[in-house]
């Protein structure tokens, strides 16, 4: 029986498009045919309001969802750092792709305003900006939005500093200048650089199809980073970072909770073997929770209310 191709739902910014037709490749090297979808989203129609003050997880997903489930689209292509750790009711995750670069990237005009008091640096990311603030607790943090390219011209048209951007899609849409600074010691967002590929529990066709893209290693280590987010409550709006890798057959996990302002952050840092990895997202939350965790995330609930 001839399948009809699968429809690929996809934002129509650069970098979602790629991702999209890079899933696209890997289905057609399978022999399935496919069918792009470009869908605009929320949060790319509003690119005045920090995502944040939104009031909605999942903004740029939600389009997506509805697209989904209403039958317009088989299957979705997310960043996986943008998808709610709650998926809606009959959505389920079909994929997740090998993991890219993980880092935080600053794109800046010249490093010399790092020894100074006083530099502008952009960012759309709370989570960015309260690590930024940790370390320069001088330097001004403005906001930043807009998909990859609208936020690199932004950095042009403005004299700020430096801007703050995720290495993963810069590299995919070959994006990334020469003047960039790895900030090897932020903590990524959790699942930073992983992409997710969602569908309609009952689609066996395309669930049976999409197995075939997932990568076991880096599943394991994204959903131990959003189980962390969860416990955390952290919906896609505190400063929270997190990373869990695989080093020498051991796994190796790094999670932090910021103020928003920087000033304060709790820390926790494991090792572990895969076979102790089940619960380990939930039990480093928990412990940050024990360790004024607790009263910081009430503290930041009550400034993004």
């Amino acid at each position: 029986m001839k399948h009809q191709p699968i429809k690929i739902g996809t934002r129509d910014s650069e970098l979602a498009l790629w991702q999209a037709k890079k899933v696209a490749k890997e289905l057609a090297n399978l022999g399935y045919e496919t069918e792009l979808i470009p869908v605009k989203s929320t949060g790319d129609l509003n690119l005045d309001e920090p995502l944040y003050e939104m009031g909605i997880t999942g903004i740029f997903t939600k389009t997506l969802d509805v697209a989904l489930i209403k039958g317009k689209i088989d299957i979705a292509v997310h960043s996986m750092k943008d998808v709610p750790t709650h998926l809606p009711k009959g959505v389920v995750e079909a994929a997740v792709l090998p993991r890219a670069d993980v880092s935080d990237l600053l794109i800046h005009k010249g490093e010399d305003f790092l020894k100074q008091k006083q530099a502008t640096i952009a960012t759309g990311s709370l989570r960015r900006k309260a690590q930024w603030l940790n370390k320069y607790p001088t330097h001004k943090v403005v906001n930043l939005r807009g998909n990859v390219n609208t936020r690199m011209q932004k950095l042009k048209d403005n004299n700020w500093n430096g801007a703050i951007f995720a290495a993963a899609g810069l590299e995919r849409i070959n994006l990334k200048p020469k003047n960039n600074l790895v900030l090897d010691w932020m903590i990524p967002a959790p699942a930073q650089g992983a992409m997710l590929v969602v569908c309609m529990e009952n689609n066996k066709y395309c669930k049976k199809a999409l197995a075939n893209l997932n990568d076991a290693e880096t599943e394991i280590c994204v959903h131990i980073e959003r189980e962390f987010l969860q416990t955390l409550e952290g919906g896609c709006t505190a400063p929270i970072g997190a990373l869990a890798e695989f080093k020498d057959g051991k796994i190796h996990f790094k999670g932090a909770l910021f103020s928003l302002d920087g000033k304060q952050n709790i820390e926790v840092k494991k090792i572990v073997s895969p076979s102790e990895a089940t619960q380990l997202g939930k039990n480093c939350a928990r412990e940050i929770l024990a360790n004024g965790g607790k009263e910081l995330m009430k503290a930041i609930k009550k400034v993004l209310k």
